[in-house]
Formats: C-alpha cells, sequence, structure tokens
C-alpha cells in the first residue's frame, strides 16, 4: 500500500497535530480505515504517540470477539462506530479498539504499537522503564503507558480522555498477517508502518 516516506521522531519536542478525527471517521469499512490510521496520533489524556501498527477484526471472521454475538464483554462493539472497546487479554493486559462500521456490523481496529511522542516522562514511570521502544510496542504495553483500563471502555473517541489526530505527514503501510491468533491466522489484516522501530514484532518478508 503505497503512501511514501516513514515518520520518524527524535526531537524532545512534540510534532504537530493533525485536525481531530470524529466518530464519522470510523463509519466505514475497518479495512479502509485500519490502514488510514497508521500514522495519525492517539492521546489519551494528553499522553501517547503515532499509531504505527494495527489490526482489523469483523464479526464475520472466528478470531473476532465478535464473530458469536454480542455478549456484556462485547456489546460496545454491536453499537455506533468511534467508541473505544477495552477488554483484559489473557487476564492481565488491557487490550484498545476502535470500534468501526454501522451498528450491528461489530468491526473494530485492535492499536497494536504507538511510537511514543507526548508524555513520555508519564508513559515511563507507569511501565517501569526508560526505552522509548518498547513503551507501546504491544497492545497491553500501550494501554499501560497510556493509563487506559475497563473505564475507558464504551467511550467516545473524540471526546475527553480521548483523542485521535489525523496524519499530517504521508506513510508507507505495510501488510501482513495478524499476531497471536490461532483461528482465520492466514487473513493479511495486520497494517503497520514500514521501517518503524516501535512495532510489535517486525512484518515477514518487508524491508525494513
Amino acid at each position: 500500500m503505497k503512501m511514501t516516506s516513514s515518520l520518524t521522531f527524535d526531537s524532545p519536542d512534540p510534532p504537530a497535530l493533525g485536525k481531530p478525527l470524529h466518530r464519522s471517521f470510523f463509519g466505514r469499512s475497518v479495512h479502509e480505515v485500519a490502514p488510514e490510521l497508521i500514522g495519525a496520533t492517539l492521546l489519551v489524556d494528553g499522553v501517547g504517540g503515532i499509531i504505527v501498527e494495527v489490526e482489523a477484526y469483523h464479526h464475520t471472521e472466528p478470531a473476532a470477539h465478535s464473530h458469536r454475538g454480542p455478549t456484556p464483554r462485547n456489546m460496545v462493539m454491536f453499537g455506533p462506530p468511534g467508541f473505544a472497546y477495552v477488554y483484559r487479554s489473557y487476564g492481565i493486559h488491557w487490550c484498545v479498539n476502535f470500534v468501526c462500521e454501522k451498528n450491528d456490523s461489530a468491526a473494530a481496529v485492535l492499536i497494536r504499537a504507538l511510537q511514543p511522542t507526548h508524555g513520555i516522562p508519564a508513559m515511563r514511570r507507569r511501565r517501569g522503564l526508560h526505552d522509548e521502544r518498547l513503551l507501546c510496542s504491544g497492545p497491553g504495553k500501550l494501554c499501560q503507558a497510556l493509563g487506559v483500563s475497563i473505564a475507558h471502555n464504551a467511550l467516545p473517541l473524540d471526546a475527553p480522555p480521548f483523542a485521535v489526530y489525523r496524519r499530517t505527514d504521508s506513510v508507507e503501510v505495510v501488510t501482513g498477517v495478524r499476531i497471536g491468533i490461532t483461528k482465520a491466522a492466514d487473513l493479511p489484516w495486520r497494517y503497520g508502518l514500514k521501517g518503524s522501530k516501535f512495532l510489535s514484532k517486525p512484518f515477514r518478508n518487508v524491508a525494513s
């Protein structure tokens, strides 16, 4: 998926933010939204960074939490787009997803990794480490770094504490199979920023 160049951030000052994304942005196919989130910025109470890796999920495939229908846990996935779906992974880590498509479509984008840009000292305190590359290099890590928990479930993505900003630079998006699943594991529904050192795991067969 060609979009040119790669984002990097070595300055002590956070980069400029693009225009805020509103809930209407998410009311499209999860496969349109997911790659367009690469290079966008996610902040929670002002802490966060550039989205460098996501995965798409849809109720029509068995890896999605919504595949077997609504439950108290996944109910937000069956609602309107532009809301957060937060769940506990393996009983240990919180993970945050962005609900997409129309009501009852039950599609969402899992945010897998960020490049830290805002509130890095707070992230380091929460994660108990210094290396920026490891602060948000996985869905559980980034939720810990941003302070995301079940309290954020079903909250709108375009109102505090959440804020999502459109990317300001062109990027090159790469695709691959999703990570850590056994069902529908062959679907190439993982999207990432080519060459990013902040990914949770490198993309196979992609030069970086």
